[in-house]
């Protein structure tokens, strides 16, 4: 219950016409290549009729968000996710409606209350697939304008900042460099490698350290992030993330190597993001 009270964590898209279109192609692909609920058995001219309903489809879309959805994302405040959930049933019931009228009329079937059921039933699920399948993209796509946004802010921030990383050993070397040059340390048994930026190219050096000092001694820069348990990464480095809820694979900067977030980190990273 406290899931569907939260405030709707993503833009609402301003491409509603463009979004209409995609909707419409979409059901007329379902349509015309896979032919279910019996779409098959129809003899005329499938491509033509399939392409009719998601023009209709796309219609429906269209006329929804400029005359109901728009309106109420303007005069609801806070936009929550129930309030997105149940604009979404209400599309999918227009566009149920809209779609049985065309459908009785093209197969002369008769326009009754249990036919409109069985056709409200089956839209609902192509709904739901499509609904789906738009918000994972617009999740990815929220939380790839994040990760930007952030990034920009903190490599910005700390342009004249440099970092000192202690060399243990007696005779050791400690390496001083500018935050934003450093792109990740990796844990080797007694030693660390830290891999960083010299003229923009990617340079590695091991020094005598833990990674659990070092980790210890950036703790004050939150873009220092441990995503492993032998890698830490400068976040604002990050140039993609690839993976699931079960792990990343980041590749920072110039780069080739693909640094492991394992599952139980995957969840800090969301939320450091978010």
């Amino acid at each position: 219950m406290s899931f569907l009270t939260r405030t709707y964590p993503f833009k609402q898209s301003e491409h509603w016409l463009r979004d209409s279109i995609i909707y419409g192609i979409a059901i007329w692909v379902i349509l015309y290549l896979l032919q279910p609920f019996g779409f098959g058995m129809y003899q005329g001219n499938k491509c033509f009729v399939a392409a009719i309903f998601g023009l209709v489809t796309s219609f429906c879309y269209a006329i929804y968000n400029w005359a109901i959805f728009s309106r109420l994302i303007r005069y609801v405040k806070p936009w929550r996710i129930w309030h997105d959930g149940c604009a979404v049933l209400g599309l999918i019931f227009f566009i149920a409606v809209c779609n049985f009228l065309l459908f009785s009329f093209i197969f002369c079937y008769p326009i009754t209350i249990g036919i409109f059921l069985l056709f409200l039933y089956w839209t609902m699920i192509i709904g739901v697939i499509i609904t789906a399948i738009s918000i994972g993209i617009e999740y990815n796509r929220s939380l790839k304008d994040r990760l930007e946004t952030l990034l920009s802010n903190t490599t910005e921030e700390q342009r004249d900042i440099s970092i000192t990383i202690h060399d243990t050993n007696v005779r050791g070397n400690d390496l001083c460099i500018p935050i934003n040059n450093l792109l990740y340390i990796e844990s080797q048994k007694n030693n660390i490698s830290v891999c960083y930026l010299i003229d923009g190219k990617p340079t590695n050096l091991e020094i005598h350290t833990t990674l659990t000092a070092v980790t210890e001694e950036l703790k004050a820069y939150e873009n220092i992030f441990q995503c492993h348990r032998s890698f830490v990464v400068n976040v604002n480095n990050i140039t993609s993330a690839k993976g699931n809820s079960n792990g990343y694979q980041l590749t920072l900067g110039p780069c080739t190597n693909s640094i492991p977030v394992s599952r139980s980190y995957v969840p800090r990273l969301k939320s450091f993001i978010a």
